[in-house]
This record gives C-alpha cells, sequence and structure tokens, in this order.
C-alpha cells in the first residue's frame, strides 16, 4: 500500500514537471500569472501544483491560487540569491537520489521502457528533469541553511518559547518506549557457507563463460530482493553508500563482461559485475546470497540466551554487562544494550520506529521485565538473530511537556526562530528583485506584500 501511495504521489510531481514541455509540444499558449526577477510562474504551473496537492492529499491554507503561486514566488527569490551566492550542487549527491528514484520506478513498473511509457518520455530526458528538480531544491535548501546556520537556541530560550505557547500549540507526542536489547547472531556451520560459495562461483563461471545473462542469473537466484526484480542493477551509487567492501570491490572492477570474485558483507555474500563508472559514482548488478540458518543453530542460540535472561533476573548478572560482553547489535552493545533511534537520535522509540518482532515483545511488557528469547531479523542485515530485550521506560502518549520532551520542545523554538529570519529574508528581498503580479491574480490575502512592488 505505501509503494502503491509513494508511486502516485511521484507520478502527481513528475506531471507537474513535465508540464511545460508538454505544453510547447502541443503548441499550447502560455498565460502567465506571476513574473519574479526574469522567472515567469505560467498558469499552467499552478494548476500542476494544485493538482499535485489534491493527489497527495495535502491541505492548502487557503485559496490555492493564492497559496500556490506565492510559495513558487518565494522558491525564486531563494533560487535568484542561489545562483548570486553561487551555490554548487554536489551533484554525486543529486545523481544518487535521481538513480534511486529510477531504479523505485523501474522496480514498481516493470522495466525502464514500461517507465518511458508510463511518463511517456525518454530514460535520459526523465534523468535530466529529476536533475534539474533536485538540484533546485538543494540550492534552496541551501541558501536556507546558511541564513540560519547560527540558530541555536539555550535553556533559557527553550524555557521562555515553552511559557509563551498555549496548551493548544503544544504537539501531542505518541506513546514511546526505552528499551535494551542483547542479541546473538547463531553460528553458521561452515559446510552452509561453502555452499553458498560454490553456489555464486557457478553462476560466475555462467556469465564469464558467455553461457547465461548475469540479470537473468539475479532475477532468479539474488536474495536482494530491492535489486533482484531488475536484474541485480543498484543504480549510480556513490563510495559513501555502498557497504565497504562491497565499494572497494565494485571500483576495482573495469571489464564489464568480467565477474567479481565472492566479496562477503554484513548482509551476506555477492558476486558483482560492472556496468557503469561515472566519476565518484558506479552502477552495478550483483547477486547475493545468505546463508541459512538451522533449526539446530537457532534453539542453540536461543538455548544460551534463555541462560543469560535467568542469570539477569536472578541477579547473578547485569543486563548491561551482558550487552557489553555478548550482545552482536553493533549500535547498542557499548551503550549498556539501549537501542537508539536513528530516525531521532535518541534513546526513545514510537512503537512503529521498532523492528517488528521487538514492538510485538514489548507491547504487553511492563517497565524492568526482560523478555523470553525469541528470532528476529535484524533490520540492516536481513539475517536471523536471537534477541531478549528489557522494557526500560513507558511514556504514555501526552501533550509536550518541558521537562520530559525538552529536546521536542528545543527543536520548535528553533524552527521557530529559523522561519522569523527566514521570513525577514524574503522580505528584504523583495527590495531588490522585480515582482509583477498579472490582474486577477492579485485579489489575495498574501503572506508577502508583493503588491508594494508589483509594477510592469
Amino acid at each position: 500500500m505505501m509503494i502503491q501511495v509513494k508511486l502516485r504521489l511521484f507520478t502527481a510531481m513528475m506531471l507537474a514537471l513535465m508540464a511545460l514541455p508538454m505544453l510547447a509540444q502541443n503548441n499550447v499558449a502560455e498565460e502567465v500569472a506571476w513574473v519574479i526577477g526574469d522567472e515567469p510562474i505560467f498558469k499552467s504551473d499552478i494548476e500542476e501544483q494544485y493538482q499535485q496537492a489534491l493527489s497527495e492529499r495535502v491541505p492548502i491554507n487557503g485559496n490555492p491560487y493564492c497559496v500556490i503561486p506565492e510559495k513558487m514566488a518565494v522558491d525564486k527569490l531563494f533560487l535568484d540569491q542561489a545562483r548570486i551566492d553561487t551555490v554548487e550542487v554536489q551533484q554525486s549527491a543529486i545523481s544518487s537520489e535521481v538513480e534511486s528514484q529510477i531504479n523505485f520506478l523501474i522496480a514498481n513498473l516493470g522495466s525502464k521502457e514500461k517507465v518511458e511509457e508510463y511518463f511517456r518520455i525518454p530514460m535520459p530526458r526523465l534523468r535530466e528533469k529529476l536533475n534539474e528538480m533536485y538540484s533546485e531544491r538543494y540550492c534552496i535548501q541551501q541558501v536556507q541553511s546558511e541564513l540560519t546556520k547560527n540558530v541555536k537556541a539555550t535553556p533559557a530560550d527553550v524555557r521562555k518559547f515553552y511559557n509563551g505557547l498555549s496548551k493548544d500549540s503544544l504537539p501531542y507526542i505518541p506513546m514511546q518506549v526505552e528499551v535494551q536489547i542483547i542479541t546473538i547472531n547463531p553460528v553458521i556451520p561452515q559446510q552452509e557457507i561453502d555452499e553458498v560459495k560454490s553456489r555464486l562461483r557457478d553462476y560466475a563461471q555462467q556469465v564469464n563463460s558467455g553461457e547465461r545473462e548475469f540479470s537473468t542469473l539475479a532475477i532468479l537466484y539474488s536474495q536482494d530482493q530491492a535489486t533482484a526484480v531488475y536484474g541485480g542493477e543498484t543504480g549510480f551509487q556513490s563510495k559513501s553508500v555502498l557497504l565497504p567492501e562491497y565499494a572497494t570491490a565494485a571500483f576495482n572492477l573495469n571489464d564489464t563482461k568480467r565477474v567479481s570474485n565472492i566479496v562477503e558483507t554484513d548482509d551476506g555474500y555477492h558476486i558483482i559485475q560492472l556496468i557503469e563508472k561515472r566519476g565518484d559514482r558506479i552502477n552495478t548488478r550483483h547477486i547475493l546470497l545468505r546463508p541459512k540458518v538451522s533449526d539446530k543453530d537457532l534453539t542453540d542460540a536461543l538455548t544460551r540466551l534463555d541462560s543469560v535472561r535467568t542469570d539477569i533476573i536472578d541477579g547473578k548478572s547485569k543486563f548491561e554487562d551482558m550487552a557489553l560482553y555478548i550482545s552482536q547489535d553493533k549500535d547498542s552493545r557499548n551503550n549498556k544494550g539501549s537501542m537508539l533511534n536513528e530516525k531521532t537520535h535518541s534513546s526513545r522509540f514510537e512503537m512503529a520506529d521498532l523492528p517488528t518482532e521487538v514492538g510485538k515483545k514489548i507491547y504487553s511488557m511492563q517497565p524492568g521485565e526482560i523478555s523470553e528469547p525469541f528470532v528476529m531479523i535484524n533490520p540492516k542485515t536481513r539475517r536471523e538473530q536471537v534477541a531478549i530485550v528489557r522494557l526500560n521506560k513507558r511514556i504514555d502518549g501526552h501533550k509536550a511537556d518541558l521537562a520530559e520532551d525538552y529536546m521536542v520542545i528545543k527543536e520548535m523554538c528553533e524552527m521557530s526562530a529559523k522561519e522569523k529570519i527566514l521570513r525577514d529574508w524574503v522580505n528584504q528581498k523583495q527590495k531588490s528583485v522585480y515582482v509583477y503580479i498579472e490582474e486577477g491574480w492579485r485579489n489575495c490575502e498574501f503572506e508577502y506584500d508583493w503588491l508594494r512592488t508589483n509594477k510592469k
């Protein structure tokens, strides 16, 4: 369901982006609604943005034919400043984002040809339009970031901000939990590892001999579901995005007809084929196989963790010490076993942010309780592991409170300060940029005083 929603939103975005070229091809005259500097805002731009908002069910606070063009005008002010400041776009990051979207579309529509048919645009042109869209967004974000880089709220600032808020404006904080975890990766017999490597060597030999295509084997056998559906292709990625061992092997490849040696990563075992290099980015295909864990290995790991749990409950050892000495969860081991939320960089989780198996276990637990051992899938490596968890704290849903939710209030305080800086900047920037609004588009309650500079 979420994939379908994402595809629908992306489709609306792309249709809006491509509206002007399609109109031009059909020789449809464009009606200018606004002009900012030397940049026009066409009526079709506004209509497409409105349709996109409707498809995304984004609420518009006010008349859409006032709110939408004003937002577009503000974006053009930031883009104008980006040109003045000669903001340099990090092309590698933009390209990675473009390829990620292209790969998403291919995976969900079935092939590159079907993507081209769906959007009625050749793949090179689609990449060009995506690159343009993401580059503009990057430039706007860089200008805004530079303007607000010195905003840092002190405890006194946060307290003053909180005291000035009405209760109705305080956000509702859903139930949150703090959890400790100990995990053990079951021992995988060498025989199973050898069998996986033997299969990969056989696949590599078939490709190198020309007997079969790498992409066909990836579709049939790769256990990386995200890439297998389109022949193991990863899309263009930089070294920083790829797993270190994978990146080293991939960037050492030069022959697109040959297959790499077997590469071991935290994900499992891979063979890799080079498709293309572009500077510091690379596009590859890979086949991933993960050694299977036997029922006996899982049982042995469960038994070991059950003994650890018993010792902790009996007071013979501490959860924190056992997490440090035996846990194989890299992210929590050196943090006394506390799980860290990558979204918020804190120890608190909403239930939806926890791994599914962990969430199910702690749902009915009381603070201080330790679960029985259970099997879970590591969210990063997708491998089976055995775990026990302790619920340290449960914070029921509530209105944000300064004592309990200081970081939330601090973020609100800093966001408010940044918004004021940006509003003041827009008001000042208007004075130095030509602004014209056509008749029929002026009868609005704008957030900014555009009409004072409105002139032909």
